[in-house]
């Protein structure tokens, strides 16, 4: 007798552990650690994981295993290993971190149907139920309508129905009807014989089968031979010839569209930092790089040759983008490259592409990963190397639970497999350069760009002298005489907007009235397509007024710039000039990002406006201008990120311009000109950014000095917020040691979000061993009404202070 230990997919404090379950004697030699089964759990069933099996339990009466839904495992030892540390390090649910691990293809979706009880008569129940169960004997209770659901609780709570619980995989595998031969070659060349004159494309199809006896698609071999299905139906009846269902991958990119690209020659620099990451893939050992080098210095090509090298030792690589610049350019340096060797995941593909793409990493059909955040957790069982490009992108840390760090994943799995961890990145976090420089981290330096072209001149521009001199357009004198000598020249321009949307905000001119969502603490931005307010926090969304609604007054004024309003300006400015605009509403659909860029680099539009999105990894030869229309957006932040974020974004934009033979020039706007990370990031100075960065951060006790905790807690009561926030302020003081500062509680910056009110504290400190216990007792003490509208979110090292 086997015994299974299971994680159920219930996600509460009380299911949080394993749950024993007899393995019938059919599946005893198949059933493997890290397979997902179905189990019975109270009245309905459930997913599960199989983490342990074992001959015993201290449980008598044991209930069996209800399904298999994998012929093999689906988490490799490894992963099981990173899930249970994953709850450590981030405290949330063993069921969390497995399925975080997987496509969302794999997680169960659950149906409930309804059936008729045996001994029940038909005409007891209740008239609305009568119509569904006529022709059938079950129902799926997502079928019935609304207005009929109360009757079928009705008949369930008498006893008349009974309810059925389904797991679904929805992880669907794509096929096609394939065809393939019954007999072997000797008896087909004997039927060919007896076939009349009349079935001549029979005699066509079957001579097809002598020389391909192989499966094949119905499609293929209809369009080969230019018959219809007709005479393959006739051979099928006949019994000459079988239906089968061929499995095909959804592929997301036409492998052939790829050109093979060769190794290129590494310059002076290039050497002396791929070196000592050959050296340790050599001696199979765990080293974590820190990559620091300028825009355009060929840190991807640095990548390319040392995965090149993991390959031929017959080993994996994962190599980690951020999902904003996992662009079609970065695909195809990787697809070029390594060909059909390499699995692209990442947001833009449909789930079942996602899905697609994992078989072929868990099948060993590919031995080269490239993906946003969540392919850290690919399931190779023998890696060579992990990178992680950009590394200072806070996107690699996950905002939902389990709230983890890609890096932090990454540098676990290196130990484990004993292999380096390269992190790339031209404004890397001071976190990871105060490692480096504490030698934590191995430091390699890439100072020059790869064709030995100069970065680029930046000039700053002061707005406000800019609008004291009558100057009241969004573009400075200086910025419009650049765009339009490009624009004659033929050149082309990125014009980065720090934002999406027309206007920040709709303000009334006489009595100062804002609109601001009902439901959240945060003014309404205003979408001019379609002339409406919305809220990009709940999704609230309102028509604009034309007059106020305080004072009746029709001063209403658009403040703040969105990327519509500047592409209404440019056009209006320059009517010549042709625009490509990339933000949330015009990359929405899919493969829109592709087409959008494509049409960039064919020449197509001078111009490209976008927000965030285009700072990173494009590489455009005719691009010799970069203009920041607003620079400031980030600095006003209440995040103590907030230098840190503006200056690798400045950086990083201005890397965009002059990468090739014509210099490029960036022009910074700003109302804060002074701002040291404005400065700065003019002067290409990270060294010097850091310097100042740090002493402020040692100053006021932030990160890489201190380590830091946030504590959310929401509800839709403002008093019970307080109180319980501040209840827990005052445990962690008595709790923790006098090293450890414990601030707040105070009012989250964004108070009230969809109703509810937030309130947070934060935690800082530098060793302190009583922390974990102390915030796993927070969230046991607060169980019972966590599970009644509280919620409570603890977030280590957090990278969102909102």
């Amino acid at each position: 007798m086997k015994i299974a230990s299971v994680i159920v997919d219930v996600a509460a404090k009380q299911t949080d552990r394993t749950f024993d379950y007899l393995i019938p004697d059919k599946w005893e030699d198949i059933l493997q650690q890290g397979m997902r089964v179905v189990v019975p759990f109270g009245p309905r069933k459930v997913q599960g994981f199989v983490v342990n099996i074992k001959n015993q339990s201290e449980f008598k009466k044991l209930k069996p295993i209800a399904d298999l839904l994998d012929p093999y495992p689906v988490l490799t030892q490894e992963l099981l290993q990173i899930g249970h540390w994953l709850t450590e390090k981030t405290l949330c649910f063993a069921i969390s971190a497995f399925q975080a691990m997987l496509p969302a293809a794999m997680k169960a979706a659950y149906d409930k149907e309804v059936k008729l009880l045996g001994s029940t008569d038909f005409h007891a129940l209740h008239e609305d139920v009568q119509p569904y169960l006529k022709q059938r004997s079950t129902v799926k209770l997502s079928d019935v309508k609304q207005e009929h659901l109360s009757a079928f609780y009705r008949d369930i709570q008498k006893g008349y129905l009974e309810v059925i619980y389904i797991v679904k995989n929805r992880a669907n595998k794509k096929t096609v009807k394939g065809i393939k031969p019954l007999y072997e070659t000797s008896r087909l060349q004997n039927l060919l014989e007896q076939f009349s004159k009349q079935a001549e494309k029979q005699k066509q199809v079957v001579s097809f089968f002598l020389e391909h006896p192989d499966e094949i698609a119905l499609k293929d071999l209809c369009e080969q031979l230019n018959v219809t299905q007709a005479p393959v139906k006739a051979l099928v009846q006949k019994g000459v010839l079988m239906e089968t269902d061929i499995e095909m991958y959804r592929n997301p990119y036409d492998d052939a569209a790829f050109q093979q690209t060769s190794a290129l020659p590494l310059t002076e620099e290039q050497g002396q930092a791929i070196a000592p990451i050959l050296q340790t893939i050599e001696e199979k050992k765990h080293e974590v790089f820190l990559m620091y080098g300028v825009t355009g210095s060929g840190k991807t090509e640095v990548y390319l040759q040392s995965i090149d090298q993991v390959l031929k030792d017959g080993k994996e690589a994962i190599v980690l983008v951020p999902e904003i610049s996992l662009t079609p350019q970065m695909v195809k340096r990787f697809k070029g490259r390594f060909g059909s060797k390499v699995a692209v995941l990442h947001s833009g593909l449909s789930a079942g592409e996602k899905y697609d793409e994992w078989r072929k990493i868990q099948r060993k059909e590919v031995s080269v990963v490239v993906g946003a955040r969540s392919a850290v957790f690919a399931p190779f069982q023998n890696l060579g190397i992990i990178i992680i490009d950009e590394e200072h992108e806070t996107s690699y840390k996950q905002e939902e639970t389990p709230r983890y760090h890609a890096r932090d994943v990454a540098i676990y799995r290196g130990e484990y497999h004993g292999c380096p961890v390269v992190l790339g990145s031209a404004t890397p976090t001071l976190e990871s350069f105060a490692r480096a420089q504490k030698g934590v981290y191995q430091l390699l330096t890439l100072s020059k760009r790869m064709n030995e072209s100069a970065l680029p001149i930046v000039d700053i521009i002061d707005m406000r002298e800019e609008l004291r001199s009558g100057n009241r357009s969004m573009f400075s004198g200086l910025l419009f005489e650049k765009i339009q000598d490009r624009l004659e020249k033929g050149e082309q321009i990125v014009l980065l907007l720090n934002k999406r949307g027309h206007s920040s905000f709709v303000m009334c001119r006489d009595c100062g009235f804002v609109h601001s969502c009902p439901h959240c603490e945060i003014s309404l931005t205003y979408h001019r397509y379609n002339h409406l307010l919305k809220c990009h926090y709940c999704g609230h969304e309102q028509k604009a007024d034309v007059t106020c609604p305080e004072c009746s007054s029709d001063h209403i004024r658009y403040f703040g710039t969105g990327t519509q309003k500047v592409e209404e300006e440019l056009l209006k400015l320059l009517p010549q000039a042709q625009v490509i605009r990339m933000d949330v509403d015009t990359t929405g659909r899919k493969g829109a990002h592709e087409r959008l860029l494509n049409q960039f680099g064919e020449q197509k539009a001078q111009i490209l406006l976008g927000t965030q999105m285009i700072a990173k990894g494009l590489d455009f030869p005719n691009v010799t201008l970069v203009g920041v229309l607003s620079a400031d957006t980030m600095l006003h932040l209440p995040d103590f990120r907030s230098s840190e974020k503006t200056f690798q974004l400045l950086t990083q934009v201005s890397g965009r311009a002059g990468r090739h033979h014509l210099p490029g020039e960036v022009v910074i706007q700003t109302y804060t000109p002074e701002h040291y990370s404005i400065q700065l990031a003019s002067r290409h100075d990270y060294d010097g950014f850091y310097q100042q960065e740090m002493m402020t951060r040692k100053l006021h006790q932030y990160p890489p000095f201190y380590y830091t905790v946030l504590i959310t807690v929401s509800h839709e009561e403002l008093t019970k917020v307080v109180a319980v926030t501040d209840k827990i302020a005052q445990f962690l003081r008595q709790k923790l040691s006098d090293q450890t500062i414990v601030l707040g509680p105070v009012a989250s910056p964004i108070a009230r979000v969809k109703d509810r009110y937030r309130y947070q504290c934060m935690i800082k400190y530098k060793l302190e061993p009583e922390l974990i216990p102390a915030l796993r007792f927070i969230i046991d003490r607060y169980q019972q009404e966590i599970q009644q509208k509280l919620t409570i979110t603890i977030d280590l090292q957090p990278y969102s202070m909102m």
